[in-house]
């Protein structure tokens, strides 16, 4: 009996974790989504309480309405914004896939005793603050920056690239700050691999391309899908990196999001649109866990 409630007990606590810093703010922030723009503090009106009775609470619920969607849907700077952010997103992802891919198969086919220590020069960058991290690539990709002045001292350039305020300077930020949380559940797979697959594979007759794409891509796969979410999920709604990197230019959704709350304090609108960041990003999660729960099946 007392097994059973402690079983009972370990399950409600991350029930009870969610309902408390995810449930509870979300309700917040769509109650605020439904509300109306005002000169007030907090700047959204209807305020619900019980001051005024149950009558007055529900006559304050029947002025929550849908406008500040409709806003949304009708203004170009948000739709732009969210189409931004799902391409730059995607883009930076791919490109992440492509260099995580190179450096986990490589960390996995090196010597043993060099993996640890590899592992720790890819944490070891996570120990400076990530705002000092982003701020350093200013003095590397500024027109008189180290990357310009490297490249013209190698004659590979005439004149100076323009690379910052631009949307290249957003992937090179995203791809620098993001590639880790790649590079981890890659290796994690990669390296839980049996080798002598591929070795049968080759004395079968199969090509090491032939055989890396039938064993070790497929493979792979979970590693590379977790991979994905990891970097997807936080590069949707990037602020800081389209703000340092990017300039007035480039126009994402967290940054819109930003300046409708601290600059044009409509609550409501920039509530709105995290909710519906909120829902652009809840179809990956459910994909990632259908296909989780899939491979647990075959398994």
């Amino acid at each position: 009996m007392n097994l059973r409630w402690l079983r009972r007990l370990f399950i409600a606590i991350p029930f009870f974790w969610m309902l408390l810093f995810f449930l509870v703010p979300f309700a917040f922030v769509l109650k605020i989504s439904l509300s109306d723009a005002a000169r007030a503090r907090p700047p959204f009106t209807p305020q619900l309480g019980l001051e005024d009775g149950w009558s007055g609470l529900i006559d304050r619920l029947r002025q929550f309405d849908l406008e500040s969607y409709v806003w949304i849907s009708g203004d170009s700077l948000y739709v732009t914004s969210i189409l931004n952010s799902l391409k730059i997103a995607s883009v930076s992802t791919l490109l992440c896939l492509v260099f995580g891919y190179f450096v986990a198969y490589g960390m996995v086919r090196a010597p043993r005793r060099w993996r640890t220590p590899m592992l720790l020069a890819l944490i070891l960058p996570f120990w400076t603050s990530f705002l000092i991290r982003i701020y350093a690539w200013i003095g590397i990709l500024k027109n008189e920056g180290f990357l310009n002045n490297l490249l013209l001292g190698l004659g590979v350039i005439d004149e100076p690239l323009i690379i910052m305020n631009t949307t290249t300077a957003v992937y090179i930020g995203i791809v620098y700050s993001y590639s880790t949380l790649m590079i981890f559940p890659l290796y994690a797979s990669l390296e839980r691999m049996d080798g002598t697959l591929l070795e049968a594979a080759e004395d079968l007759g199969c090509s090491r391309l032939s055989a890396f794409w039938q064993i070790t891509f497929p493979l792979s796969l979970p590693g590379i899908l977790a991979g994905c979410f990891l970097v997807f999920i936080p590069a949707m709604g990037e602020f800081v990196i389209p703000d340092i990197l990017g300039g007035t230019q480039t126009v994402m959704i967290g940054k819109t999001m930003w300046i409708e709350f601290f600059s044009n304090r409509d609550w409501p609108v920039a509530s709105a649109l995290a909710i519906l960041l909120l829902l652009i990003l809840i179809g990956p999660i459910l994909l990632f866990q259908r296909h989780h729960e899939r491979h647990l099946g075959k398994i």
